[in-house]
């Protein structure tokens, strides 16, 4: 059962001064993001400040959504909410942190704190598998590991728990000491110590040194022991630590690792530990396991894994049969296509509240379809008692307002009477089979579906029969990634500069409606499209944002005026026809956005032609300027700096004229993804991102940490063994000079993987290695030539670019830019969305 604090408790804890006005409430939730409200009666708010937005923005909203607790600045003026509470502090954070570090202090039970740079949610999702057979476990959810991410993870716990497992991480000095008051970890992990956040650090030693904070008074702690500099900085803290690695001198040896198609084995040697009280002495001795995996960053975090359970006292059998059972960590929310025009998202792996509820954000944040439904199985083993655990799902469910609900498992058959009230049609099943047995795909169209279940109920099965189905190539789409780098962006910006993002050309390949819909939910403030129609579809998807139609014909002003799309006006006979058919519907003060040519000479009207225009426009009532821009030709050469210059100056310019004859003010924006880096003094009132925010560096944006957004992959369909003297592909041009192992792919240019890349110009990722095109490239098929590469089989995934093979590499290979490589991918390929 959850813990409830009174506000003036909270007051107290936090030290702040309370304005009351809505009585001594209790609070169960804790809210940092307006959008993830759940329920305001007994939910209290934390108006953080952002690097562009200050929580307090969001008060109105939340108010009128019913919430009545706040924390905020004291700076911050409450009148207006006389029937609210307010707990006025001087920084937010700190209050958010402090009342959570009173909460973990409450409970007396083991806590396992992990940190690192890589593994850290792995290690916590094995770490979970592995030992709920034994603990009823809290932990953080997903990857909560930040400064906000832990105190909300910290504040899950409640008296049914008996061991909780939390991951801090952090990204600058000084950070640590403030989530080791809030975790108070009795055990530790350190994962592997790798180069993220070097940037923000002197050293990789003063960051190892800083994440090592988080174990200052652990009982033990778990580390690899051979890394000479990392085991020299524990061993001078003198941290109680348990080495592993295979070097002699560690308490845990790796003796053999044999890798296998499909799995691993293993062979440990662990010393004789140390008992204290209330632990198991760890029995000395070889050891032998097998895991489920073949990568080495799965052994390592499965090593790990194995050390913690040695010394809580598991018996060698008992570890090998548990690691066998270990299952890949979902990292990610996958959405899909689905059968009759539905969206599939499939969150089949894990069920408790903590991942219920973020499915259920990312449910929400889909717009494409009115119709909402959720396919739920039973939860097991939360700590929970079952009648407050159904009602807590029941609850949780109502508040999210979803249109259908399916229960599948006979504990949600048993609270049906309950779980029926959460919407108007809710249906239940016994099992996975019986749900299959009576399923029938005409029943589910035009409806976004979440699959959400536990993994012994083997909702895979379910997740096949809706996903629409496809060939083997897919485009990968991170929607983390736009995120990421959206914010890298914005912390170039002045928090009032506004963002217009680019979502033409079906979003660079990457999917219009899904980004456009991402940068809604996070709050962007206009987006820009090519063509009317694809303005209308995002409007018919539920995008509700201004848009920007960059070339309107006139033939479609009637949809462009239906959808509220806001047109660009380029020249005098697109202006007089908009104005003509305004006129004609009678309509007033329509918004649109003037284009000037500043010496691109595509669109846009002309140096001289500013003053007619000037004159077309002043004193009009049927338009509305919204904004006035110009487009850069060269904003990421240093060498046309020159010109970029004389561009501002005919643009600023035409900006004045403009001003004078409008009587108004309107929005300026010139700079594209390349200026907001090189050239912030070109920000003005709104900057246009674009392919910058899908990970694509241009060269002024290095100093950004962008992750690429898109990944294009495909799979092996055959192998075969080729004789020196054959060829391979369309008119004989893979000439065999040795014998060579080639594989065949299932991309081809019919996919958009250019015929550029014939004849060893193009490279594909096989096993992490490059492997060069041989032949001529087919409409949907590539020959790739895999000799050396070791273990390939067919079936084997191919990746043709991502992070790790950067489209700007396929782009110089092909001599061309990565704007038409990443434009150029067929439509046939399959968009599959996640998110971190």
């Amino acid at each position: 059962m959850p813990v409830l604090y009174t506000i003036s408790h909270i007051a107290e804890i936090v030290h702040g001064k309370l304005k009351e006005g809505a009585g001594n409430s209790s609070i169960q939730y804790l809210v940092t993001d307006s959008r993830k409200l759940v329920q305001a009666g007994n939910s209290l708010f934390f108006a953080l400040a952002g690097p562009r937005r200050s929580g307090d923005t969001f008060i109105a909203e939340l108010y009128s959504r019913g919430v009545r607790n706040f924390v905020v600045n004291t700076d911050f003026d409450c009148s207006k909410y006389s029937d609210a509470n307010f707990i006025e502090v001087p920084y937010v954070l700190d209050a958010l942190q402090a009342l959570t570090a009173y909460h973990r202090a409450a409970f007396d039970i083991p806590v396992i704190g992990i940190t690192g740079s890589n593994g850290k949610t792995i290690v916590k999702e094995w770490l979970n598998q592995l030992l709920e057979n034994r603990y009823t476990i809290v932990r953080s959810p997903k990857s909560y590991n930040s400064q906000i991410g832990v105190p909300l993870s910290i504040w899950q716990m409640n008296p049914t728990h008996t061991l909780g497992i939390f991951e801090a991480g952090i990204s600058q000095p000084g950070e640590m000491q403030r989530l080791t008051r809030i975790v108070q970890p009795g055990i530790g992990v350190l994962t592997h110590i790798g180069d993220a956040h070097n940037e923000n650090f002197n050293s990789l030693e003063q960051k190892t040194e800083e994440k090592l904070m988080l174990f200052t008074s652990v009982r033990w702690m778990v580390a690899g022991g051979d890394n000479a500099p990392v085991r020299a900085l524990i061993e001078k803290k003198g941290l109680p630590c348990i080495f592993w690695g295979r070097s002699t001198g560690n308490q845990v040896r790796v003796i053999t690792v044999q890798k296998q198609a499909s799995h691993t084995w293993i062979e440990l040697e662990a010393e004789e530990g140390n008992a204290r009280a209330g632990e198991a002495i760890v029995p000395k001795g070889s050891f032998g396991m097998e895991l489920p995996f073949t990568d080495d960053a799965s052994i390592e975090n499965a090593i790990t894994c194995y050390c913690v359970l040695w010394k809580l006292g598991y018996s060698n059998e008992m570890i090998a049969e548990r690691m066998r059972l270990l299952k890949p960590v979902e990292m990610r929310l996958e959405m899909k296509r689905g059968i009759n025009n539905c969206s599939v998202i499939n969150d089949s792996y894990i069920a408790d509240i903590s991942s219920l509820k973020i499915a259920l954000d990312f449910l929400q944040q889909q717009r494409q379809h009115n119709s909402h439904t959720v396919i739920l199985s039973d939860f097991f083993e939360t700590g929970i008692p079952e009648a407050p655990l159904y009602a807590d799902i029941a609850n949780i469910l109502r508040q999210k307002k979803i249109s259908r609900f399916i229960g599948i498992g006979t504990k949600l058959q048993k609270y049906q009477p309950l779980l029926s009230t959460v919407c108007d049609d809710a249906s239940f099943f016994a099992s996975t089979e019986d749900f299959i047995r009576r399923f029938h795909s005409s029943r589910f169209h035009n409806e976004t579906i979440l699959i959400k279940g536990a993994r012994t109920f083997g909702f895979e099965r379910i997740s096949s029969l809706l996903e629409q189905k496809s060939h083997q190539t897919v485009l990968e789409v991170n929607l983390g990634a736009i995120v990421h780098n959206l914010k890298q962006h914005q912390q170039l910006l002045q928090p009032a500069t506004r963002i217009m993002a680019m979502v033409k050309a079906f979003s660079y390949g990457s999917g219009s409606f899904e980004i456009a819909n991402i940068l809604q939910f996070h709050k962007i403030d206009y987006l820009a499209v090519a063509y009317t129609d694809e303005g209308v579809e995002l409007r018919k998807s539920g995008i509700g944002l201004p848009v920007m139609v960059m070339n309107p014909e006139p033939e479609s002003f009637a949809l462009l005026t239906e959808y509220h799309l806001e047109p660009e006006l380029f020249s005098f006979p697109i202006l007089f026809s908009f104005r003509d058919f305004l006129k004609a519907q009678g309509m007033q003060h329509y918004p649109v956005h003037i284009k000037v040519d500043t010496g691109m000479h595509r669109l846009g009207f002309e140096k001289t032609d500013v003053p007619a225009l000037a004159e077309a426009l002043a004193g009009s009532t049927l338009f509305r300027v919204q904004s006035v821009f110009s487009h850069l030709a060269g904003s990421e050469d240093p060498g046309l700096d020159y010109f970029t210059q004389q561009q501002v100056e005919i643009y600023t310019d035409a900006c004045t004229t403009l001003r004078m004859a409008l009587q108004y003010d309107f929005l300026r924006h010139i700079a594209n993804s390349a200026a907001i880096a090189r050239h912030p003094w070109l920000h003005f009132d709104m900057v246009r991102l674009g392919i910058g925010l899908y990970g694509v560096n241009t060269p002024g944006s290095l100093k950004l940490d962008l992750r690429e957004a898109a990944t294009l992959k495909t799979t092996i369909a055959q192998i075969k063994k080729v004789p020196p003297g054959d060829t391979v592909g369309y008119s004989r041009k893979g000439a065999i000079a040795k014998e060579s192992v080639i594989a065949t792919i299932r991309i081809g240019y019919a996919d958009g993987y250019r015929r550029a890349f014939s004849n060893g110009v193009g490279k594909v990722l096989v096993r992490g290695q490059l492997a060069p095109v041989t032949g001529n490239i087919a409409m949907d098929m590539t020959m790739i030539d895999i000799t050396g590469i070791r273990g390939v089989q067919e079936g084997d995934e191919v990746i043709v670019f991502g992070e790790a093979l950067l489209v700007t590499k396929l782009a110089e290979w092909a001599q061309t830019i990565p704007y038409e490589i990443m434009t150029g991918i067929s439509q046939r390929v399959q968009r599959v969305y996640f998110e971190e």
